[in-house]
């Protein structure tokens, strides 16, 4: 797992997100056979946790993952569902408060970001220690995805950190 690589091996880098760069905020694109995009500004919003995991909810019943017809399905939604929470926590917790959140599906690979103004580097902590409480969140994230990592834009300040799961079978 990566947290200094700014896209995954497959991800198609900088051009993925200029497809969709100007888009409006709370914007649905793509359809079923490609690239599908949600965008939700969360800028001075309220309960944002909640918000943007009942976003990502709804973004998953458009895209078929919900409701969910077995038990794998059901558990790679609320893998989707957890991740979200925790990017989205540690943005408020470390960060100033999340900015966006952006969802992009391709049928294989579900990809989640959440941008911010905050300087720190999201880190699992190490040694991860179960039975205390707090500092889970990026352990949590490390070990559901199939990668992440941190995206810094030169001159612009904060960061987008991204996650990506994989779509259910």
């Amino acid at each position: 797992m990566s947290t200094t690589r700014p896209y995954s091996p497959g991800d198609r880098g900088p051009e993925s997100e200029a497809a969709v760069a100007d888009a409006p905020a709370d914007q649905v694109s793509g359809s079923s056979a490609g690239r599908q995009v949600r965008r939700l500004s969360l800028t001075g919003e309220s309960g944002i946790v909640p918000l943007a995991r009942d976003y990502t909810r709804q973004a998953l019943q458009a895209w078929g993952w919900l409701p969910a017809e077995g038990a794998d399905r059901r558990a790679a939604a609320e893998d989707v569902l957890l991740v979200v929470s925790e990017l989205v926590t540690n943005a408020c917790l470390h960060a100033e408060g999340p900015d966006e959140l952006w969802l992009s599906c391709d049928g294989k690979v579900l990809r989640i970001e959440v941008s911010d103004r905050g300087t720190g580097e999201p880190t699992p902590r190490t040694p991860h220690r179960a039975g205390r409480p707090g500092g889970h969140g990026m352990f949590i994230v490390q070990r559901l995805c199939l990668d992440w990592g941190v995206v810094r834009s030169p001159g612009v300040p904060g960061k987008t950190v991204w996650a990506e799961l994989g779509a259910p079978a």
